[in-house]
C-alpha cells in the first residue's frame, strides 16, 4: 500500500455546480471565476440556471431571497449542497495563498463552505502557480481547515507533510498554525525530505527520502476518546505528480481516514 493506492482507489463521482439566481441572466465575474478555477476537473461549472432548473429545495429558495446568487452542488443532477456565491468568493476566489501563508488569516478564522465540503471524495488534479492562479489554493484552504477541525478538537493525533520541514518557519501563517496546535493535547507529527521544524514547537518529526516525503501533501488527523463526541476525523492526500502539479482527494469517510491515519503512522 502506498499514498498513490490511496488516490487511485478513489472513483469519480459525476458532480455540478450551478449557480442559481433568481433571474437567469448568464454569467457574471464570479461565474468565470468559478468556472476558471474548476475548468480542468470532473466538475462542471454551469452558469445562469433558475430555481427551477435546479429542482432545488425550499432550503435553497431561502437563501436565494437572503443571500442573491447561490451556488448549488449537483450530485447525479441530484442537489447535495448549496452556498452563497458572495461565501464563495471570500473564501476561495478572492484571494490568494499569501492570506494563508502571512498568517492574515489563521486557525479559527477558516471558512469552508458546504459546496466546497461537498466536493470530498473527489478525485482532483490541480495546478499550482504559475501554472494557474486558483487551483492549488483549494487544497491550501483544506489543509488549513483540517488544521483547523484539530485544533478545535484539541486532542487526537495530526500528520501532516511538507516536503520541506523548514516550511513551518518559513511561512509565518503555518508557523502560527502549528504553534497554536501546540497548545492543545494534539500529537502532532510532521514529515518532510528534508529541514527541521523550530525547535520551539512541540511536534515530532519525520523524515525520509522516498517519494511520500518527496512528493507528499497529506494532512490527516484522527479524534481521540479525550476528543468531544461531535469531532470528526479527516484527510487530504496528494502527489506531486509532475512539477506544479498535484493529484489528490480528501474525505471524512470514518474508515477511509482510519486506513490513511493507520498506514501514514505506521509506514512514515
Amino acid at each position: 500500500m502506498t499514498l498513490r493506492s490511496f488516490i487511485d482507489d478513489v472513483g469519480p463521482p459525476q458532480r455540478t455546480i450551478a449557480v442559481v439566481s433568481e433571474d437567469a441572466t448568464g454569467s457574471g465575474p464570479l461565474e468565470e471565476m468559478l468556472a476558471e478555477t474548476f475548468a480542468d476537473q470532473p466538475i462542471a461549472v454551469e452558469a445562469g440556471a433558475t430555481l427551477d432548473d435546479a429542482d432545488a429545495s425550499p432550503a435553497v429558495a431561502d437563501a436565494l431571497a437572503a443571500d442573491g446568487d447561490t451556488a448549488l452542488l449537483l450530485e447525479d443532477g441530484e442537489p447535495v449542497a448549496a452556498s452563497p456565491m458572495l461565501e464563495l468568493y471570500d473564501s476561495l476566489l478572492a484571494i490568494n495563498s499569501d492570506l494563508f501563508v502571512t498568517g492574515a488569516r489563521g486557525v479559527g478564522e477558516i471558512e469552508f463552505p458546504a459546496v466546497l465540503a461537498g466536493l470530498e471524495g473527489t478525485k482532483l488534479r490541480l495546478r499550482g502557480y504559475p501554472l494557474a492562479h486558483k487551483e492549488k489554493l483549494l487544497l491550501i484552504l483544506v489543509s488549513r481547515y483540517i488544521e483547523q477541525r484539530a485544533w478545535a478538537a484539541g486532542s487526537g493525533t495530526l500528520h501532516s507533510a511538507f516536503q520541506r520541514l523548514s516550511r513551518i518557519d518559513d511561512e509565518v501563517g503555518t508557523y502560527e498554525t502549528y504553534d497554536a496546535l501546540a497548545e492543545t493535547a494534539v500529537d502532532v507529527n510532521v514529515y518532510g525530505a528534508g529541514g527541521s521544524a523550530p525547535v520551539d514547537l512541540e511536534v515530532t518529526e519525520h523524515t525520509g527520502t522516498d517519494r511520500a516525503y518527496r512528493d507528499g501533501w497529506f494532512v490527516v488527523f484522527a479524534p481521540d476518546d479525550r476528543a468531544p463526541a461531535d469531532a470528526e476525523g479527516c484527510a487530504l492526500v496528494c502527489l506531486e505528480t509532475e512539477p506544479r502539479i498535484w493529484e489528490g482527494f480528501w474525505t471524512t469517510d470514518s474508515e477511509r481516514v482510519a486506513r490513511i491515519e493507520s498506514y501514514v503512522a505506521r509506514e512514515l
